[in-house]
């Protein structure tokens, strides 16, 4: 158990799972995007980690960029998607692959996905590390999910709880 910012976490999917899905998540990706080389779209800032260990296992030719969107309030999403800052570049005629940390509501995603297109893009692919079909409030085709997991607040592995335990290799959970 560790606190953040006086509330108590326990251990839910250790990093070990993690990385063996990451693993798994990677060779899909590597066979479906085998001569092609989409563009790796991270949201920032919880996906980062993610993103991260899932590129170092891709074996297809691929570019990174980054972008930052802003949904959550302390342990709440607020249902309101700030701009998308950091895109500079066309994406138009581009394979894209977004990957987020995490999905619930899918408003945020949602809304990410709708910008991009408005951009024209070749194709979109969501890869998410975790996915709460019961908080889900507007449809998705999610390409790529870690783990389906409980309408629970999670923390660590790139997630936070008011900027906090990003750095935990484990996902925990709100006890």
């Amino acid at each position: 158990m560790i606190t953040v910012n006086n509330k108590n976490f326990i251990p839910f999917i250790s990093a070990e799972a993690i990385q063996t899905r990451i693993d798994e998540l990677a060779g899909q990706i590597n066979q479906e995007y085998a001569g092609k080389q989409p563009l790796i779209v991270v949201v920032l800032n919880g996906a980062f980690i993610f993103a991260a260990d899932l590129v170092k296992r891709l074996t297809i030719s691929c570019e990174i960029t980054f972008i930052r969107v802003a949904s959550y309030s302390a342990t709440e999403s607020s249902g309101t998607l700030k701009q998308i800052l950091g895109l500079n570049d066309s994406i138009e005629g581009r394979d894209l692959i977004i990957i987020e940390d995490i999905v619930d509501t899918g408003l945020t995603i949602s809304d990410v996905c709708n910008q991009l297109n408005a951009q024209k893009p070749a194709s979109l692919a969501i890869a998410t590390l975790l996915f709460k079909p019961a908080a889900l409030k507007k449809q998705l085709d999610l390409n790529y999910v870690g783990f389906e997991i409980e309408n629970r607040f999670v923390l660590g592995y790139g997630l936070d709880y008011d900027g906090l335990g990003r750095n935990t290799p484990d996902i925990l959970v709100l006890e």
